[in-house]
């Protein structure tokens, strides 16, 4: 599984000095690789230097340099680095209204269940919602949820390939599509793939 060793990291005072141009990388890198399925839910899909910045970001604010600190925040991220057979996204609800949110996250219990994305010519997958602790209670889902897509090998090749890839909720409270992932973005997200 591919993941961020510590050695690789930038201390924190090489990080201050490459910090400016690191983060304009990153944010440009981050825009492509943003979905928005219809004006609420965003998904961030994941990757190697999307969780090398947050590690980084991280260690520079708590001001992290010991062994144990820095072990702790590779633990966090490194989980949400796609392995090669699958996308990784971070979904977060947005309602900018308390009142509007508090009431639609009652509402959206278990769409983070119901999340999909479809390789051209092939089933819709569905997303593993939560895999480190569970974002759900009983009276509502939380804003922020973590999605795994496992791509069969046929899928991986197929969007490597160049197929187009659609992404959805058809959740009772919420349905969304985006038929067509811009071909920048498809191209990123293939690039996640084994």
């Amino acid at each position: 599984m591919p993941h961020i060793a510590r050695q690789s990291l930038l201390t924190l005072e090489d990080y201050a000095r490459q910090r400016k141009e690191f983060r304009a990388k990153v944010i440009e890198h981050k825009k492509v690789r943003t979905v928005f399925l219809g004006s609420n839910v965003t998904l961030q899909f994941e990757d190697e230097l999307l969780m090398r910045y947050q590690i980084q970001e991280m260690l520079r604010i708590e001001r992290i340099f010991e062994d144990e600190g820095i072990r702790e925040e590779l633990d966090a991220y490194n989980p949400l680095i796609p392995d090669g057979t699958n996308l990784k996204a971070t979904m977060m609800i947005e309602y900018p209204d308390p009142v509007e949110r508090q009431r639609m996250l009652a509402r959206l219990k278990g769409v983070e269940d119901r999340v999909w994305v479809q390789v051209e010519g092939c089933e819709r997958v569905y997303a593993v919602a939560d895999e480190d602790l569970e974002r759900e209670n009983e009276s509502k889902t939380s804003s922020v949820h973590f999605l795994r897509f496992e791509l069969s090998d046929e899928m991986r090749k197929a969007l490597k390939y160049g197929v187009a890839l659609a992404i959805g909720i058809d959740h009772p409270e919420y349905q969304a599509t985006l038929e067509r992932v811009p071909a920048e973005a498809r191209t990123s997200l293939a690039g996640d793939l084994a």
